[in-house]
């Protein structure tokens, strides 16, 4: 899809995207660690990938953005939302929206290595509560 067309997308719309492609990411990291039992690995995925995760990776992350991408952002974060957050503040949902909005945007333009850029700052200690002692062994 062309940047242009993209960027007209509603931001909810984009954020819709954008999560599958956030939550995708994360449980492919922690499948490909080889660590920890599906239930530990769902519950690290819940905690990373959760809007107060998000809210928190966003550190990292904002500096980096580009012109076109702090737009998306920005809009993401600013539009009216069809729903609440059960566990976060609003800020943090808010913040959150505006990063799925993000990935939203650069996976319908075929951006994915910036995405795998982005996404690549989340370390181990994000991907905490997986029982990384614990090897699968079939």
């Amino acid at each position: 899809m062309e940047n242009a067309q993209a960027a007209q997308i509603n931001p909810v719309t984009l954020a819709f995207l954008g999560d599958a492609v956030y939550s995708l990411y994360v449980r492919e990291k922690l499948v490909k660690s080889g660590k920890g039992k599906a239930a530990d690995l769902q519950r690290a995925a819940a905690n990373v990938v959760s809007a107060r995760g998000q809210s928190a990776f966003l550190e990292k992350v904002l500096p980096l953005l580009t012109e076109t991408e702090e737009e998306i952002y920005r809009r993401g974060r600013n539009a009216k939302k069809p729903t609440k957050s059960k566990s976060a503040s609003v800020a943090q949902y808010c913040r959150s929206t505006g990063f799925e909005a993000v990935l939203g945007y650069l996976h319908l333009t075929g951006q994915s290595e910036r995405i795998d850029e982005l996404l690549g700052l989340i370390d181990e200690a994000q991907l905490q509560g997986v029982a990384l002692e614990k090897v699968y062994k079939p």
